[in-house]
């Protein structure tokens, strides 16, 4: 999964305004955020359609504010720089509720 460096909301949506993106909002300190990320490289082959990002929190805790992420992990969908829906909250996430998302945004 390629890591988002840090950056502003602004630059973000112009580096994924093609195609669709799934940004996974995570820190490495976070439990529920370690729960998840064993799943994760299935669940990006399940989605190939869409580009996985990792989004470090706290080194875009500017992006994470003007997106309104208060709870990691998060997952958020763009298609074409626009977003098609999140997945935000503090709670853990198990790999059916975050394929149940992703599922529901199609």
């Amino acid at each position: 999964m390629e890591v988002l460096e840090k950056t502003n909301y602004d630059n973000m949506v112009d580096q994924i305004k093609d195609g669709k993106y799934m940004l996974f909002f995570t820190a490495d300190w976070c439990p529920d955020c370690r729960f998840i990320k064993p799943a994760m490289p299935e669940i990006e082959q399940e989605f190939s359609e869409y580009k996985f990002l990792t989004v470090d929190r706290d080194e875009n805790i500017d992006l994470a504010a003007e997106m309104g992420i208060m709870g990691i992990p998060s997952f958020v969908a763009f298609s074409d720089g626009k977003e098609l829906g999140r997945f935000n909250n503090g709670d853990r996430k198990t790999k059916k509720e975050v394929e149940d998302f992703i599922n529901s945004l199609n």
